[in-house]
């Protein structure tokens, strides 16, 4: 019953080639309305042994919000290098209003019902930080800061108690064969605890 409810939830994701984006699973809505905007599609896709990602943006108007619909078994190698060059391309757009936003779409699983987080202001490297601190989410949902291992309950708490004679700058950062679905998760994680997200690094 429970994929049922599930899979009824995401037939408004299924674009005109009726091609299924399985979006991923968080326990907690961050927003549940998005007005005004267009949709972006990045479709899982495999030839041979070979993971690929298929980008349907063919609906986007840059004066609107994009919501973006990428399934979560994409690996963030893959979905980080399109995420910016969409970015850059609507922010190079001559009808791009200032209030539009980006968001990614998942699925709440408690409340059984689409789910969106915006992620317009976020800072995407495809390499290591070269300073800063260094928030590394594992693939076991293990934390690491500065290679400090720290329970995710308490990352805010260890976070502002870091000894430092300066504003510190946080970079969290995955591995580029993290799931889409799991970097979800933890995005939501971050924003729901109250921690500041702006650079993401993913190598």
């Amino acid at each position: 019953m429970k994929r049922i409810v599930i899979l009824i939830s995401l037939l408004s994701l299924f674009s005109c080639e009726d091609k299924p984006v399985l979006l991923p699973q968080v326990d907690h809505t961050v927003l549940s309305k998005i007005e005004d905007h267009s949709p972006i599609y990045m479709f899982f896709k495999t030839e041979g042994k070979d993971t690929l990602v298929d980008v349907n943006r063919r609906n986007s108007i840059s004066s609107t919000n994009w919501v973006f619909n990428i399934d979560k078994r994409l690996p963030l190698r893959l979905v980080i290098p399109e995420l910016i060059k969409l970015q850059a391309k609507k922010e190079g757009s001559a009808h791009k209003r200032a209030t539009s936003e980006n968001y990614f779409s998942y699925s709440d699983s408690i409340q059984k019902q689409l789910a969106f987080i915006p992620f317009t202001k976020l800072n995407f490297t495809l390499e290591k930080p070269k300073f800063g601190v260094h928030i590394n989410f594992a693939k076991n949902s293990t934390v690491f800061v500065n290679a400090v291992e720290v329970k995710k309950e308490d990352l805010k708490t260890y976070l502002s108690h870091l000894p430092s004679d300066k504003p510190l700058h946080f970079n969290y950062c995955f591995d580029q064969n993290c799931s889409y679905g799991n970097f979800v998760k933890e995005l939501v994680f971050a924003q729901t605890n109250g921690l500041q997200v702006e650079s993401i690094f993913v190598y």
